[in-house]
């Protein structure tokens, strides 16, 4: 088991730009931070990096609102350009109160406006969360190997709210090289109680640590964890996604 685990923000990478390879913006980094990467270190990677690589950005001036979009934007004061981004990412509006759009992606993750977010971006754009970002985990998962040919692990971030919770926590939205949960169920605790429903997030659980590290003003977007002994396999963030037939509050 992990005793102690270090978070390592890498220095040095650039503002990406659509069409650059993350996983070598991220070696980059690694190197003039002065380390190297060292088998079982895990990279957490903030989503924004990934998806200005990817070109998941768009300028609200191209943008035609709906007239849903010119309503709901009336109705809660909200520029009607970023509701119908938000709309055109949304298979689903779980919820529409108070200004808020809390909403499910093409990938099952239900989180406010999509997670369409107007914040470390030029004024006027919006970035969209990456296609698929369980696939560029394992872009740069591959990128990284063929540089070091070492076994580590990779996860992409966002931040979401929680339900009866104040604030936000970053957590992952695209994994490879590890599983992303831990099932004890059918283990015993400290008394021999056997687990019946125990499994934990720990993507998620390193995710948000690293967010420690990164912030939201620090221009730090990617965090070494080293120390951490994670399950290797071929783990996915669409594994954390709640089955339709277990969500309680759908």
């Amino acid at each position: 088991m992990s005793n102690e685990v270090r978070l390592i923000g890498l220095s040095g990478i650039p503002e990406a730009e659509p069409g650059d390879d993350v996983g070598a913006l991220i070696a980059q980094g690694i190197e003039h931070t002065g380390l190297r990467l060292e088998p079982h270190d895990v990279i957490v990677v903030t989503h924004k990096l990934v998806s200005k690589a990817e070109g998941r950005l768009v300028d609200l001036a191209s943008v035609t609102p709906s007239p849903f979009a010119e309503t709901i934007a009336r109705r809660y004061g909200k520029d009607p350009r970023h509701v119908e981004v938000v709309l055109q990412e949304s298979v689903r509006i779980v919820r529409m109160d108070r200004g808020v759009l809390i909403c499910e992606t093409r990938h099952g993750f239900i989180c406010a406006n999509a997670g369409v977010d107007a914040s470390n971006v030029p004024p006027g754009w919006v970035s969209l969360l990456p296609l698929d970002p369980d696939a560029s985990a394992a872009r740069i998962r591959a990128t990284l190997l063929a540089r070091y040919g070492v076994e580590h692990a990779v996860i992409i971030t966002d931040s979401f709210g929680r339900p009866w919770r104040n604030g936000i926590v970053n957590v992952a939205i695209g994994v490879a090289g590890m599983l992303p949960l831990i099932d004890y169920r059918g283990q015993a605790d400290t008394f021999g109680n056997e687990l019946r429903v125990t499994m934990m997030a720990v993507a998620d659980e390193l995710a948000a640590a690293a967010e420690l590290v990164t912030g939201k003003t620090r221009r730090c977007p990617v965090v070494l964890v080293r120390g951490y002994t994670y399950l290797r396999g071929e783990g996915y963030a669409r594994d954390l996604v709640m089955p339709a037939e277990r969500d309680l509050f759908r």
